[in-house]
């Protein structure tokens, strides 16, 4: 049984596929450039193997024509890909893993849930550091209790810069994932208000946070796939979602996201962005955080912590743990976050940590 990574020549995708032989899982790594991924398969060793598709009509097909038993796909904008590559998986009889974290496009993956359900097959989407964190600690604290009135998650990653390009699919994740997502303007920010998605300002909210380890960080509330996936766990109404990671231009994501409305300025911004190239960054801090507020209608109010290492390396090990998890049979048919499918102990897995209430589940 075979286990795919398209992408596979990409840092996540090098990532999952560092993490996979530990599994017992020999991966097969697929992508558009044969020596690349040659190269990459030579690192991970174990008879890793390789499959060249040059676009995703290609992946697509080789889906259908080889039929793997898990494919986990990197590939963005996940706006455009995750569905697609999902429906190809289940027609193949293929269980799909993916890393969004785009509101749009973990709601229309979630979407599939009768689809996978009649396939018999299991789609997991944002399986990665941020959704997988925060999502974690919201099912950690919720487990047993009355639906909360209100849910606050914020997402605290310590990620080493790899130098090189930021490239066209990431480029277009990060400025091309809010249309097509209701409750507000395209670039508009959003949270939950009432159980729907409704309108908020882009980087507001701003939460100066102390960390167990007694540092110091900064949030603001970002659209994230957080947000769904925080909702959907928990069930309450009003739900919000920040990440340390836009603090910084908290100031000029308003701005931004007025500009970013015109198609053409967004065409260019993406081009631009794409070619950008970051020199090599040691990571900021010695953890990455999930961190979650839950409050109930009586007034109630938990907290709790997850704490991972590097958010990069935690973002290869949720896809590999899930993998492992679907190849052994212990999924369910239908379309899942990765929390609400395997509980909190499939973040512990991934060497996480919980910092939780007495009573919490683990």
């Amino acid at each position: 049984m075979e286990t795919w990574i398209l992408g596979g020549t990409g840092r996540s995708g090098r990532a999952i596929a560092a993490e996979l032989p530990a599994r017992g899982i020999t991966p097969v790594l697929v992508g558009r450039d044969a020596a690349r991924l040659e190269r990459a398969a030579e690192r991970v060793g174990g008879g890793a193997r390789t499959v060249v598709a040059g676009t995703v009509e290609a992946a697509i097909a080789q889906i259908r024509r080889q039929r793997p038993a898990v494919v986990v796909s990197t590939v963005g904008p996940f706006r455009a890909t995750a569905v697609p590559i999902a429906r190809a998986c289940l027609s193949a009889g293929a269980h799909y893993v993916d890393l969004a974290n785009e509101v749009a496009s973990l709601s229309a993956v979630l979407d599939l849930d009768d689809t996978a359900t009649a396939a018999g097959r299991t789609v997991v989407t944002g399986a990665g550091f941020g959704v997988t964190a925060t999502e974690s600690v919201v099912v950690a604290l919720c487990a047993g209790r009355p639906v909360p009135a209100e849910v606050r998650v914020h997402m605290i990653p310590s990620l080493a810069i790899e130098a090189g390009a930021v490239g066209a699919a990431l480029a277009a994740t990060m400025l091309d994932g809010l249309p097509g997502v209701g409750g507000g303007r395209r670039f508009q920010g959003r949270r939950f208000r009432g159980g729907r998605l409704a309108p908020a300002r882009l980087g507001g909210d701003a939460t100066r946070l102390t960390l167990p380890d007694g540092t110091v960080v900064r949030t603001v509330s970002v659209p994230l796939g957080e947000l769904v996936a925080a909702q959907r766990a928990s069930g309450a109404p009003d739900v919000t979602a920040a990440s340390s990671e836009m603090a910084a231009l908290r100031h000029v994501l308003p701005v931004a996201s007025v500009l970013l409305e015109s198609a053409a300025l967004r065409r260019f911004a993406v081009r631009r962005l794409a070619r950008v190239r970051f020199p090599d960054r040691p990571r900021p801090r010695a953890h990455s955080w999930g961190y979650a507020r839950v409050r109930w209608a009586d007034g109630t109010v938990r907290e709790g912590w997850l704490r991972v290492g590097e958010a990069q390396g935690y973002t290869g090990a949720i896809p590999a743990e899930v993998a492992r998890r679907l190849l052994a049979g212990e999924g369910r048919p239908g379309a899942h976050t990765p929390a609400a499918l395997f509980g909190p102990s499939l973040a512990e897995s991934c060497g996480g940590e919980y910092l939780l209430p007495a009573g919490a589940e683990r």
